[in-house]
Parts: structure tokens; C-alpha cells; sequence
């Protein structure tokens, strides 16, 4: 496994650090460290356009479809650069991250030319239409239904948790298109204009104060049956092909905004004089040990054949959600009470708000326990528990 990176790639790396850097000490410096979701949108979508219009929104698409047909080590470079110069929480990374990936997977010629450039270009700005009331972790448990009318489905149901949902153009719902299926066969991959009578979002209220997550609701909703991405009844094979995009190159820029969360809590332990305790010494070390050893093992899971993760990829999710979680503890026991407070105009001081965040860490993207069936099953070849 290479952990450095070959000289020639420094060259890469200024290019990006200096057309960021440019970025937002100038016209985008209010959006600097910004780490929501759903302030400033209008500045944000900006943003994401200024990306797309510099190359630096997919940097390892096809340049066809407006990336940089950037390698591995680049990506993870420019992951990196971003977080470093305090790039804000992208308002695209579902479209980016997700979407366009599963679609440059799975869609055919004509989906790719329609759809991938206004994600690179951060013109759309997409949601995922996944878990449901009944239907969380167990997502093969779907009842979200669409039927076939001519050129178009009709879409029934809801889907809840949808981060962005408020904001969002395009929507990718997995629903039930054969009568009677159960479990994951019948399901199809549709791609939804959220912007249509018959879908109806509605903001969740979260212990932050924010609205990030929504719930959707799909009342004879229309799906052109060109957005079906695969065949009908294998939507399974696409939604499970895209929870794998989770685990790319996003990790690494994932775990620099991590070290300098751990960093603001080292220097506020150093400031209120928390770090005298021995205990919360020996806690801040532990975290450090852990971040590293998270990057470690992201470079190892990426040194593999571009675009194709090993059993490895199945451990990721589960050490970091239980690590940020720890982490969010560890600040407010560093905090003591004054971070149980909320700041002068209301809200949360930002590790607070850090803290608040990550309870939900190791639920979302699939709960702790679903992790561990998914290393036991996939990754170490276990059978199934017999169900009555």
C-alpha cells in the first residue's frame, strides 16, 4: 500500500489548494467552515456552480460529462485540499457522490448525457428516496409503490429522512414495481422531478433546530420511464451498488473535517484547563490514535482496482460512526457546562452542535447493528439466522 504521493502530484495539489484558497478568502469567504446543510442556500448553490465552472465539482468523472478524469491518488488530494481550506458542507455531495456515480455505473447513454452534466455543473441538486416509516435499516422492506402507464410510472408512498429534500430538483426512489414482491425482488430505480404536483416534502424539526432531513410524500408523483435506471425489478442490484459510493473517496476529506474537530476540542482542553484531568488527556490521545488509524485504513480500502471496494469497505462506516460519536461525548466533557448552553442569539456553540450531530452517526447509511450483519454475511461468509 502507497501512502505517499509521487512528486509529480504536488503540482496537482497546489493547483487545488490555491484556486480554493483564492475562493474563499474572496468572494465565497462567508462560506468558509460552513458545516450545514440548509443556510445560505442561494450562495451555496452558487458555490457549487463556481465548482463546476473550474472543474473541481467531480474531479473523477469522465471530462465528457465535466469532471478531470482525475486518478485515484488526485482525488483523494483535491478530497483533502478542500477540507483543509474549510470548504463548506456541499449541498451537492448526494448528486455528486451518489447519483452521479450509480448513474455512470448503471444509466444508459442517453440518462448520462441528460443528467451528469447539471450535477457537475451544480445545476441539480439531488436527494435520495430510500428509508420509510417502516423501512429504515431494513430497506428491502419498501412499500413505495409505482406502476407502469405508457412512457410514465405512477408513484405512491413515502420516504422519510431525506437529507435536502427541501431544496433538492431530482429525487432517486426505490420503489415496488411488482404487485405481491417482497423482500428485494421487485424493486425499481426511478429518478423523480421533485418539483411536480403529487410529491409533497415536509421538514423534520431536529434536536439542532435545523430542517436538514425531510419527510417525502408521492401521491400519483410521475416518473418518465427514461429515468428508470436498469431494468424493472433490479432496482435492488442499483440501490445496493450505490450505498457502495459511500465508502470512495469522499473518506478522506470526511476524516480532515474530523481532525479538525479533534483539534478545536485539543485546544479548548488546553484553554479552560480540562486538560489537566488525566482521564480527558488520556481520551484525547484515544481519539488521535483512532483518527489515524481510520486514515490508514481508507488508503488501504482505496489502493485497490479503481472503483471496486473489497470486504474491507464493510468495517469503514462502523468505526467511523462509533469514533465521531465518542468524539461528540469527548467534547462536552471538554465543554463542561457551558456547552450544555445554547450562544447568545440562540443555537449552539459549533462542538455542540457537533455533539448534537452525531447521535444519529450510527443510525443513518445503515445502523451499527446492520453493519455488523453486512461484515458477518458479506465479509466473513457467515449463513443468515434462521427467521420463524
Amino acid at each position: 500500500m502507497e501512502l505517499t504521493y509521487a512528486p509529480e502530484l504536488e503540482a496537482y495539489r497546489a493547483e487545488a489548494a490555491g484556486w480554493l484558497h483564492s475562493q474563499l478568502s474572496g468572494s465565497f469567504a462567508h462560506l468558509r467552515g460552513v458545516s450545514d446543510h440548509v443556510t445560505q442556500i442561494p450562495e451555496r448553490r452558487a458555490w457549487e456552480a463556481a465548482l463546476g465552472q473550474a472543474g473541481w465539482s467531480c474531479v473523477g468523472w469522465p471530462a465528457a460529462f465535466g469532471g478531470r478524469d482525475a486518478s485515484i491518488a488526485e482525488q483523494v488530494i483535491f478530497a483533502e485540499e478542500y477540507a483543509r481550506a474549510g470548504g463548506p458542507e456541499r449541498i451537492g455531495h448526494i448528486g455528486v457522490e451518489l447519483a452521479g456515480p450509480t448513474l455512470l455505473a448503471f444509466g444508459d447513454a442517453d440518462q448520462k448525457a441528460r443528467l451528469l452534466p447539471d450535477i457537475a455543473a451544480g445545476r441539480s441538486i439531488w436527494c435520495q428516496g430510500y428509508s420509510e416509516p417502516n423501512a429504515g435499516s431494513d430497506l428491502a422492506a419498501v412499500r413505495t409503490r409505482a406502476w407502469r402507464e405508457g412512457e410514465t410510472y405512477r408513484i405512491e408512498g413515502q420516504k422519510i429522512w431525506t437529507s435536502m429534500g427541501a431544496i433538492a430538483d431530482w429525487c432517486f426512489v426505490l420503489c415496488r414495481t411488482e404487485p405481491g414482491s417482497v423482500g428485494p425482488k421487485g424493486l425499481s430505480f426511478l429518478l423523480v422531478r421533485m418539483d411536480q404536483p403529487g410529491v409533497t416534502v415536509r421538514p423534520i424539526r431536529q434536536m439542532t433546530g435545523e430542517s436538514e432531513f425531510c419527510e417525502v410524500f408521492f401521491d400519483g408523483a410521475i416518473a418518465q420511464a427514461d429515468d428508470r435506471v436498469g431494468a424493472e425489478g433490479d432496482g435492488w442490484r442499483v440501490a445496493m451498488g450505490l450505498l457502495a459510493f459511500e465508502r470512495g473517496v469522499s473518506t478522506l476529506g470526511q476524516q480532515m473535517r474530523f481532525r479538525t474537530e479533534l483539534d478545536e476540542i485539543i485546544a479548548l482542553a488546553k484553554a479552560n484547563g480540562a486538560a489537566r484531568d488525566a482521564l480527558i488527556r488520556q481520551r484525547l490521545v484515544t481519539a488521535d490514535t483512532g483518527l489515524k488509524v481510520m486514515r490508514l485504513h481508507a488508503l488501504r480500502m482505496l489502493s485497490g482496482e479503481p472503483g471496486a471496494l473489497g470486504p474491507e469497505a464493510l468495517t469503514y462506516k462502523l468505526f467511523w460512526s462509533n469514533w465521531r460519536r465518542d468524539l461528540g461525548e469527548l467534547a462536552m466533557a471538554v465543554g463542561g457546562r457551558e456547552a450544555e448552553l445554547a450562544v447568545a442569539g440562540g443555537g449552539f456553540s459549533p462542538l455542540t452542535h457537533m455533539f448534537l450531530m452525531s447521535r444519529a452517526d450510527t443510525i443513518y447509511a445503515g445502523t451499527n447493528e446492520i453493519q455488523r450483519n453486512l461484515i458477518a454475511e458479506r465479509g466473513l461468509g457467515l449463513p443468515r439466522e434462521a427467521r420463524g
